[in-house]
């Protein structure tokens, strides 16, 4: 029987916090109670904020905490030729199309609809969703600006991707939090079943002008490739698991097993997050701190 395969999948943007020590941690904790294998995987698609240094600090936090992970690490700026074919696929079944919207251009046109009284959908992270171009340009300025190669973004037709997949997508929750002793709880492998509605994040990015791949189709990628079995992550990206169930249907990508652990929140009760700069494992180490007082501080063993 093939060893299960979990990842820990950070972008080398900031420095890790509480938050990535937790997930990391879990995986790396899993993989050793199911005698599986324990990945990282360095997701550095935007290739400006993510940096060699950074990489390399985030690398020395791992370590600090003793995780075994394998190396050489996998890094998504290797494999950008996979995404594109992904995407050429989509395109050539008329899945996807270039949105010229630009996000001031999205919020005005929100911003006019709910001022007449009509409410506008939002994601289920409370973006709005993503108004058809012709709804807000004239015609001759969408030819404009395909024709002068303007700045785009790779939308997957949300419409047109539930046809094809039909009604039944779901997919498989299960429990994320090992037991006290760091062995396996009861219903380790009991899955919940979820019902998947990606039709709630509308068209999603899939890949911009100036980026040859967005998070939603390089995970579902990097994860058929990894051969993870076990997708292990924050609650934050619980609903988001509905869009990656859909790309691995149209892309004909197996469904891995998802779990979904409890989140590390700050004082003001929102969750940890570089951009936030919150305090950093290398700060919590500078002041003193040694992994058992991070364990305790993250509610673990």
């Amino acid at each position: 029987m093939t060893p299960p395969v979990f990842r820990f999948a950070p972008s080398p943007n900031g420095h890790l916090h509480l938050g990535h020590a937790l997930s990391a941690l879990l995986n790396a904790r899993a993989a050793r109670a199911t005698g599986g294998r324990f990945l990282v995987r360095i997701e550095d698609i935007d290739q400006t904020r993510c940096t060699p240094q950074l990489e390399a600090e985030m690398l020395e936090d791992l370590d600090w905490l003793g995780l075994p992970y394998e190396r050489p690490v996998f890094r998504q700026s290797e494999h950008f030729a996979d995404y594109a074919d992904a995407l050429a696929s989509l395109e050539a079944r008329g899945l996807v199309y270039r949105g010229y919207l630009t996000r001031a251009e999205i919020k005005r046109h929100v911003a006019a609809e709910e001022q007449a009284g009509r409410s506008w959908p939002r994601d289920p992270d409370g973006a709005p969703l993503y108004p058809r171009d012709r709804d807000v340009l004239p015609p001759e300025e969408l030819v404009d600006r395909a024709a002068s190669q303007a700045p785009y973004a790779v939308r997957l037709d949300m419409a047109k991707a539930l046809a094809v997949a039909g009604k039944d997508l779901i997919w498989r929750e299960y429990p994320s939090e090992l037991a006290a002793d760091g062995g396996l709880t009861a219903n380790w492998d009991e899955p919940e079943i979820i019902s998947a509605d990606p039709a709630a994040w509308g068209d999603v990015v899939l890949a911009r002008k100036d980026t040859p791949t967005s998070y939603h189709l390089s995970v579902v990628i990097d994860d058929e490739r990894q051969g993870i079995t076990d997708v292990l992550r924050g609650r934050d990206l619980y609903a988001a698991t509905s869009v990656h169930r859909l790309l691995q249907r149209l892309l004909e990508l197996p469904e891995p097993k998802y779990r979904h652990h409890r989140l590390i929140l700050g004082e003001d009760g929102r969750k940890l997050s570089k951009s936030g700069k919150d305090t950093s494992l290398r700060e919590l180490r500078e002041r003193g701190w040694t992994v058992p007082s991070l364990l305790t501080a993250i509610g673990l063993s």
